[in-house]
C-alpha cells in the first residue's frame, strides 16, 4: 500500500468537515485530478492514465455509491466532468470521502505497478503544491 505520501495537510474529507464549500471541494477535486493526469501522461501515456483511473472507479464504487454511475455507464476513464457530477450528487463530506478513497487507491495502483518510491517521486509535485492558498496533501495510509 502506498504510504510514503507526507502526511501533513488535509485530505478533502477534512475540509468538508472543517466547512469547506461543497464548490469549492469539487474544483479542488477535478484540479487534483488533472494534475495527477498531467504528472503521469508523459510516463505512462493517457492510456495509462485512463486504465489506472477506470480500474481506481471499478475497485472504490463498491464502498462509494456515487461511483457507482461510472462503472455502470460507458464511463470514458479521464471524463473528470463526469466525476464531477457523480461527486455532486453527495453531500460535501460523501464526495469527499469518496474522492479521497479513489485518490487512495489510484496511488495504491500505481505503486503496485511502479513502486511507491518512484509513485512518491511523480505525484510528489502534485501533493507539495498550494491550491487557492490552502496547501493540500492526500493522506494515504
Amino acid at each position: 500500500m502506498y504510504s510514503d505520501t507526507p502526511r501533513n495537510h488535509a485530505t478533502f474529507a477534512q475540509l468538508a468537515a472543517e466547512g469547506a464549500d461543497v464548490s469549492r471541494i469539487m474544483d479542488m477535486v477535478i484540479s487534483r485530478w488533472c494534475e495527477v493526469t498531467a504528472a503521469l501522461s508523459p510516463i505512462i501515456g493517457q492510456p495509462g492514465v485512463a486504465a489506472l483511473f477506470k480500474r481506481s472507479i471499478y475497485l472504490t464504487c463498491a464502498d462509494y455509491p456515487s461511483l457507482v454511475v461510472l462503472c455502470e455507464d460507458a464511463f470514458r476513464p479521464g471524463e473528470l466532468a463526469a466525476l464531477r457530477d457523480a461527486l455532486a450528487r453527495e453531500t460535501g463530506a460523501d464526495a469527499a470521502a469518496a474522492n479521497d478513497a479513489l485518490l487512495r487507491t489510484f496511488l495504491d495502483l500505481l505503486a503496485t505497478l511502479i513502486g511507491a518510491p518512484l509513485a512518491e517521486r511523480l505525484l510528489g509535485p502534485v501533493w507539495n503544491h498550494s491550491s487557492g492558498g490552502d496547501a493540500m496533501q492526500e493522506t494515504v495510509s
